[in-house]
């Protein structure tokens, strides 16, 4: 890229695109305030730009490698040479119940495995939803657009396409997991996708959802997501995000989460893949008197870069959050994670609880992390912590006194820092899924594998 570049000439590529985009959107049936979302979207992203090394957020995560790439969002599903066979040799493939696909930021309902639900309980495509019940959904999308992602949000409001549709209930219990399978063809450089997914669970509800996002070609792609959450009050939630895609994928995620009083929300984060990704979580405690528990695994080698930013706000009191973060990492790899728990005046009797532990397999990787407390309130318990090391040579040690060779003895070890938050997922069929696919991945990694049985001072 040319330094001397004005700031319009770099983000002609983000937006040349839009017309034809929304041409073809108004074409099939999308209501025409979403092209007012659409535009306000575009003015955004044109007003800011990407994000650089200059803005604290971002200082430590480069995005001119994703400035540089082809800008290429389909306007409609192109042909595509993806069967289910394809599909069943992706990870958690497996997994009962229903299932929605989409390729390339467009649903594939040929590839996707739709069954009856419980009564009350809707699921569908963005798009079709925007077409069968838009008033409902204007409200879902028209808010939230402040956070750590505003310039990559602003591009999602400008080219989403498609994403699932979940709403469930008051007091309907979903017996399966909901699984949204997002895949890139990555049959050329430069083919981006933006999916904004909606999860609805209202009062007493309970559902499991499973967000996947995986490659299929090995071009270099952008995927750029956006999931709106709304936990309603005395709701049970539990939502997986398991992202492994190509080495040459980048990938820019966001989870904003609201959630109600009494409430009880799980969100796991697994990150495997990727060249470049990262995730922006912003979770509202909105009433007293819930819980909520963040985890996340990112596992990096070679050169890759796994980002992790989160903010968790105690708006309400008598509420609790626990985040627990590990990442492994290899090569010359980079991990990143900043963690900032606010409590605000109001949220006395506040329980939260960070961690973020960083096992470093060479010489070469290295981790920036930065957990923060920021609290106004004098009645809380709240305590965070980071640690970035090597694997204890006396665990090596212990497990060789009981006959087992150093790299068996590293290995284990390794498997068993992955396993504290696998562990956590409280779905048995998806942990079980994860935890065979996690330790099968570090198993088949040549670099892993060379980093576990090196010696180490």
């Amino acid at each position: 890229m040319d330094a001397n570049d004005s700031p319009p000439a770099r983000l002609g590529r983000f937006v040349e695109p839009f017309a034809s985009v929304a041409e073809v959107a108004a074409s099939d049936g999308e209501p025409h305030w979403m092209l007012g979302i659409r535009k306000a979207g575009l003015a955004r992203f044109a007003e800011q730009g990407l994000p650089t090394l200059r803005h604290e957020d971002w200082r430590f995560t480069n995005l001119a490698p994703i400035e540089a790439l082809p800008f290429r969002p389909l306007p409609r599903p192109q042909a595509r040479a993806v069967s289910v066979a394809d599909l069943d040799r992706l990870s958690l493939a497996g997994m009962s119940g229903l299932r929605l696909v989409f390729v390339d930021g467009h649903f594939a309902p040929e590839l996707s495995r739709i069954e009856a639900v419980e009564d009350k309980v809707q699921v569908r495509g963005l798009s079709q939803t925007l077409r069968a019940d838009g008033a409902w959904l204007e409200q879902q999308l028209a808010c939230w657009h402040e956070g750590q992602d505003r310039a990559f949000r602003a591009l999602n409001d400008a080219y989403c396409t498609d994403g699932i549709v979940l709403h469930v209930s008051a007091g309907v219990a979903v017996a399966e997991p909901i699984h949204a399978l997002f895949l890139s063809s990555g049959i050329e450089p430069g083919l981006a996708s933006h999916p904004r997914n909606v999860l609805v669970a209202e009062a007493n509800s309970r559902v499991m959802v499973i967000e996947q996002y995986a490659s299929l070609g090995g071009a270099a792609t952008f995927t750029n997501t956006l999931t709106q959450l709304v936990v309603g009050e005395g709701a049970q939630v539990e939502h997986v995000r398991f992202q492994d895609e190509g080495p040459e994928a980048f990938h820019m995620g966001a989870l904003r989460a609201v959630v109600a009083g009494s409430a009880q929300l799980a969100a796991h984060s697994f990150a495997l893949g990727a060249r470049l990704s990262r995730q922006n979580i912003g979770l509202t405690l909105a009433g007293p008197g819930l819980e909520a528990i963040l985890n996340g695994l990112y596992v990096t080698t070679e050169k890759r870069l796994a980002d992790h930013h989160m903010v968790v706000d105690h708006a309400q009191p008598h509420c609790a959050s626990h985040e627990y973060f590990n990442g492994i990492l290899s090569g010359q790899s980079r991990g990143v994670f900043h963690g900032r728990i606010l409590v605000r005046p109001d949220a006395q009797k506040t329980d939260a609880k960070q961690t973020n532990k960083n096992l470093l397999l060479s010489n070469s990787a290295s981790v920036n992390t930065k957990p923060q407390l920021e609290i106004y309130a004098d009645d809380v318990k709240c305590s965070h912590g980071a640690t970035i090391g090597q694997l204890n040579p006396e665990s090596v040690f212990y497990l060789r006194t009981r006959g087992l060779p150093v790299e068996t003895a590293r290995r284990m070890l390794i498997h068993a820092f992955a396993g504290e938050i696998i562990d956590r997922v409280q779905c048995g069929p998806v942990r079980q899924a994860l935890d065979r696919l996690v330790w099968d991945r570090l198993e088949r990694d040549a670099q892993v594998r060379l980093d576990a049985a090196a010696p180490h001072s």
